[in-house]
């Protein structure tokens, strides 16, 4: 599953939402045993297939079903549990060879989720059919099945779609829903007579109904886990075409099928790269891709049948921007990574759920660098660790393997550590095996597992044997133990010769931990434009030599690292006098480590801001991304304070001359680094207080109402968040009533988040009022509050959502509910 964040500004000031969980002890780890996987659940009977239909009432919200479960008892038993919740059991019943037929009374647990049917007589080993009947309740928030109302022209139109992960398919159908029970589903459904329906499989069967309605029953799935089924159905459309055999389509709402194609160009090139990558083809007859106007922020990589917030997939060249465009592709590359990484191999249990989206985010990124190195994908992403590594200093964070004990757990697992630490780590661990030797590893593990379940101790297993380096002892300290370790770096010259010392400790910027901990480091030494190679730090000191002192010592150069540096003086001042010199990779991880020891109180602020300065004519817009982000966050801090108006002229004159070369206007000679550069820079200059930048947004702004063509797609971004932090009411009526009429949630999500942006308070007591409003899509209420926010609003912000908490808790979704209310506070620099 990849939630992604609310939309920023270009400038992106307010970083990353940290979530913070509690620190767990590291913790060893065996192969996959299916007895030894935890979870509620007793073991002694699994399903085997779900055979279930459902009459969904889209006018009530409700459905009623029934489904017969084939299960395979593997010990004697007494009873039969499963999982529940938020539905009500009509009829059970037993059947199977040797017991008669018998009626079973259902207990349910609500606390734990649970259904339990205590059995009359001991149930013997062997094969029986569970069958029941059940009620259950179409959600407004997106858990299990849910439902979203939407626009085609003026006309109000309602649809229904589903999310299961982590622990919701249980809302949809009574079952085992943990994910080491993997089982076969056959799905049925009655709809009304215009609705398309889709789910994992293709449709085998269609029957028309009384009344104009109509049975749609889809095929076998495989065996898999119970998160990964997937229903949507309304009033559709879809595009479709074939690669490698597979019939790959683009679903949509009507009206939208023309900025479906982008996405179906990259799902055939996607899918046949994957085929290729993981030596396993991809097993379904067909991958759909179904963009919804709501519900949920990112998308859910359903088998089969993915789902997508609309925005977060569909692409109108005339009118979307660049950044929509990128994220068409990376939460597609993610998802569909899925296919094998969390599909076909799924973790055995919440606690690797990093093997899913670790790797999904590791695997998108290589798609994205091989499709579009244009886009600098690598660089952008060391930008994004940044956030992650600031969140793993601190003592709320925790191991990229967590032990998951519930389901409020396993829905908290989906933070940054998971997904971009768990990215970082195989980056790290790939760069250090060799290429080769990893992607032989991922075959032969994706060969070994499919259609089945696994811990990381299987994945370290195949990695190991294919390159024959210690990789279950690296990966282990790296995936077990919190944080990660600042290097330290000194060089002598002695008799020709480079004499180098590493030193390692835990990287801490609240608190130092109480236990010290080593990790096995792989750390690149080379000098700048020279080869770089590997040492393995393993304790907590060493001393390596490199023949001939000439050069300028580096280390790390590719930033393929998961660790900071600190250099001894003389060697920082060797690297920071050819920073405009230095490559992409190595300019950036030097001020980025810098400001972390800014942070830390390791090295003085001027340290940083004259290393910055040196980064004025800089080319690269993931380079400025990470220096304006750690300004603006300094510049938030300085609110209020003398420093403030020093700091915006500071960001004033770093960047003027950079955006000045860049002027106002596109050129045909731009670069997409150019057109990014050109709205990020202009966002900076009128968040410093640069007067002549707001009033040329206002007068785009004012262009703009009365010919929309007349404002470029890469310039949108930028006039309707500086037009929205600066509003006066008339402004801000304008920006309510563009969004009222957009009909792509793009749009919407655009005008939204520029009315949270407004610094009027009159007006973000407006704009919080409306995350009330019952036909404001739910994706877009868990951004507003926070993005009110964000935007100097944090009291404010903080009284509405306590005043409203039921309410706003009610419509987040599983993994929302943890991080809605730290999204509202993570900004503060109070800290109460």
């Amino acid at each position: 599953m990849r939630q992604l964040s609310a939309p920023m500004t270009s400038l992106r000031i307010a970083g990353a939402v940290a979530l913070a969980m509690a620190a767990c002890a590291a913790h060893a780890e065996a192969p996959f045993s299916f007895g030894a996987t935890p979870g509620k659940l007793p073991k002694d009977v699994v399903p085997v297939q779900y055979v279930a239909h459902l009459v969904p009432d889209v006018a009530a919200n409700t459905f009623s079903g029934n489904e017969t479960i084939e299960i395979d008892v593997l010990k004697t038993t007494s009873k039969i549990m499963l999982n529940v919740e938020n539905m009500d059991i009509d009829s059970a019943s037993l059947s199977g060879k040797g017991i008669a037929e018998q009626k079973l009374t259902p207990a349910i647990d609500k606390e734990q989720q649970t259904l339990t049917f205590a059995l009359a007589q001991p149930l013997a080993p062997g094969k029986y059919s569970l069958a029941l009947s059940f009620r259950g309740q179409i959600n407004r928030e997106p858990r299990g099945l849910f439902t979203m109302q939407y626009k085609v022209g003026e006309t109000d139109k309602k649809m229904i779609g589903s999310t299961m992960e982590p622990t919701d398919a249980r809302r949809m159908l009574p079952l085992w829903d943990e994910p080491v029970f993997r089982a076969k589903f056959k799905l049925s459904v009655d709809l009304p007579g215009n609705y398309k329906a889709y789910s994992n499989t293709p449709i085998a069967k269609q029957e028309k109904l009384p009344g104009g309605g109509e049975r749609v029953s889809f095929g076998v799935t495989p065996k898999m886990s119970s998160y990964l089924v997937v229903l949507v159905a309304g009033e559709l459309e879809r595009i479709n075409d074939k690669q490698d055999g597979v019939d790959i389509g683009i679903v949509t709402t009507a009206g939208k099928t023309d900025t479906a194609k982008f996405a179906l160009a990259s799902s055939k090139d996607l899918l046949h790269y994957y085929n290729n990558y993981f030596g396993v083809p991809y097993p379904l007859a067909k991958l759909d891709l179904i963009a919804i106007p709501g519900g949920f922020n990112g998308a859910m990589e359903n088998w089969g049948g993915i789902v997508y917030n609309e925005a977060a997939l569909l692409y109108d060249a005339k009118k979307s921007t660049e950044a929509t465009k990128q994220t068409s592709f990376s939460v597609n590359s993610h998802e569909m990574a899925h296919q094998w990484f969390g599909d076909l191999v799924t973790m055995a249990w919440w606690d690797n759920l990093w093997l899913n989206e670790g790797f999904a985010s590791w695997m998108a990124a290589k798609a994205t660098g091989h499709f579009h190195p244009e886009w600098r994908a690598a660089l952008g992403g060391l930008v994004q660790r940044e956030g992650v590594m600031a969140m793993d200093s601190r003592k709320t964070t925790h191991p990229i393997q967590t032990p998951i004990l519930t389901e409020e757990q396993a829905a908290g697992a989906f933070d940054g550590i998971t997904y971009g630490k768990g990215e970082a780590f195989l980056n790290m661990l790939e760069a250090y095996l060799g290429e080769d030797a990893f992607r032989k590893g991922i075959r032969a593990y994706m060969a070994k597992h499919q259609f089945g379940n696994t811990t990381s101790a299987d994945l370290w297993s195949a990695l190991e044997k294919a390159s024959g380096k210690p990789v279950e002892k690296i990966a282990s300290d790296w995936t077990t133990q919190p944080g990660f370790p600042i290097v330290s770096v000194s060089q002598s010259c002695e008799k020709g010769q480079r004499k180098i010392t590493l030193s390692q400790e835990q990287f801490w910027l609240d608190e130092k931990p109480a236990v010290q901990r080593l990790w096995p480091v792989p750390v690149q030494i080379g000098v700048v434009g020279g080869k770089a190679e590997y040492t393995l730090l393993t304790t907590a000191s060493s001393t390596i030599t490199r023949p001939g002192c000439d050069g300028v010592l580096v280390a790390d150069p590719h930033s393929v690292g998961y660790f900071r540096l600190k250099y001894d003086t003389a060697s920082f001042d060797a690297l920071a006098a050819q920073a405009q010199k230095l490559p992409d990779t190595t300019r950036l991880k030097l001020l980025t480590d810098t400001w972390t020891l800014v942070s830390a109180d390791r090295l003085p602020l001027t340290s940083y801001l004259n290393l910055a300065a040196k980064f004025k004519d800089e080319p690269r817009s993931a380079v400025w991304e990470a220096m304006l982000g750690k300004l603006g966050g300094l510049q938030a801090l300085a609110i209020g304070t003398p420093e403030h108006a020093l700091l915006q002229r500071y960001m004033r004159e770093l960047v003027g001359p950079k955006f000045k070369a860049l002027g106002w206007d596109e050129k045909a000679s731009d670069t997409v680094e150019d057109r990014e550069l050109r709205t990020t820079l202009a966002s900076t200059l009128a968040v410093a207080g640069d007067e002549s930048v707001v009033t040329e947004a206002r007068a785009r702004f004012a262009r703009f109402l009365a010919d929309p063509a007349s404002l470029p797609p890469s310039s949108l971004d930028f006039v309707m968040f500086v037009v929205g932090r600066y509003a006066d009411e008339a402004n801000y009526n304008a920006l309510q009533q563009l969004a009222a009429k957009a009909r792509t949630t793009e749009e919407r999500n655009r005008y939204g988040m520029s009315l949270a942006g407004a610094l009027d308070p009159k007006l973000s007591a407006r704009t919080l009022q409306v995350a009330l409003r019952p036909d404001l899509p739910t994706q877009l209420t868990s951004m507003v509050v926070p993005g009110v926010a964000r935007n100097e609003h944090i009291a404010q912000a903080w009284q509405f959502a306590i005043a409203n908490k039921e309410a706003l808790l009610k419509i987040q979704d599983a993994i929302g509910r943890n991080r809605f209310f730290p999204g509202i506070v993570g900004s503060s620099a109070d800290v109460a």
